[in-house]
């Protein structure tokens, strides 16, 4: 089968074995990122490996012998789920392979918020400590996350991991759901209990319908002025401007942001001025270890749809 691979750049730097997709058949890479060199790159795909690429109607109607769509992603909703079942085409994605990394992330963002970690460093490095008398200073609060309620809306894989994590910290781990399911580690509670008693609040919600601007200005405003957000899911759960003003009032004391509406960032996007708000570019998932057990399930999937098994089908 001709299987065309695009975006390849988000998952290696050259530090990934792509091989076994070259046991699997004829394997061309695209490493543009122009939707019409895209569409031109896939026009005889008949497996076409994606990350972020919009597949919809108009992609479609360009790749014709299209059988199968392979994502480097556990998110499937850049991918017309519709006209895939009107062609007969299998959407594959790859479930749990990044728990671990994104787990990681959320509190690699509480500690530093935690620890004043940016500011210290920035003032170590601006000469503050070699120009002082003392041994030590106390410019920013330091605070333990042992005792601290910990706020998680969404409770999958990676929810009951940060949570599991949160936990061992010691922190009170208070959970918002649609399904509750006791496990000895979660309180489960309503939104608005959870935004106001969070002393940090992490977001792993998918984005559907009834998640798209789950965080605005109403719900900011029931949180603590002393409490930060993470999120680390789809930039569309929380918005934008609300956060951004959010921060610069004080409502809240700090965020961190793995994701935005609309990636990659626009200059315009509010957060880039916003006060004590940490950015990063979309890279919760991208850990080594997570990025090679994403690749060999991606190859695995296919290799399954080839021997015409149902292998982690989302269509």
């Amino acid at each position: 089968m001709n299987i065309v691979f695009l975006e390849r750049t988000t998952v290696t730097v050259g530090d990934m074995d792509l091989t076994p997709f070259d046991a699997l058949g004829e394997v061309t890479y695209c490493e543009s990122y122009d939707k019409t060199e895209m569409r031109a790159a896939a026009k005889d795909a008949e497996v076409l490996i994606i990350n972020k690429t919009v597949v919809d109607k108009a992609f479609f109607d360009a790749c014709p012998k299209l059988k199968c769509i392979c994502l480097l992603a556990t998110g499937y909703n850049n991918v017309d789920l519709v006209t895939a079942r009107e062609r007969g085409v299998a959407v594959c994605n790859v479930p749990g392979y990044s728990t671990d990394a994104v787990a990681q992330l959320v509190f690699g963002f509480f500690l530093q918020f935690a620890a004043s970690l940016p500011q210290y460093q920035s003032s170590v490095r601006d000469g503050v400590w070699c120009a002082s008398t003392r041994s030590n200073y106390l410019s920013w609060p330091i605070h333990e996350l042992a005792g601290k309620t910990l706020g998680i809306i969404g409770y999958g894989g990676i929810g009951k991991k940060v949570g599991q994590i949160g936990n061992a910290f010691g922190m009170k781990v208070l959970v918002h759901t649609r399904t509750p399911k006791e496990d000895g580690i979660a309180e489960f509670a309503s939104l608005p209990e959870v935004l106001r008693r969070c002393d940090f609040l992490t977001l792993h919600c998918p984005l559907t319908e009834q998640t798209k601007g789950l965080i605005g200005r109403e719900e900011l405003a029931m949180m603590k002025p002393t409490a930060y957000l993470v999120n680390t899911s789809r930039g569309a759960v929380v918005e934008e401007q609300a956060l951004a003003e959010a921060l610069n009032n004080g409502v809240i004391a700090g965020a961190g942001i793995d994701v935005l509406d609309a990636e990659p960032m626009a200059i315009s996007c509010p957060y880039r001025t916003a006060k004590n708000c940490l950015v990063t570019p979309h890279i919760g998932w991208a850990a080594q270890e997570a990025r090679a057990r994403l690749l060999l399930e991606v190859a695995e999937n296919i290799r399954a749809f080839y021997a015409g098994e149902r292998r982690n089908r989302v269509d």
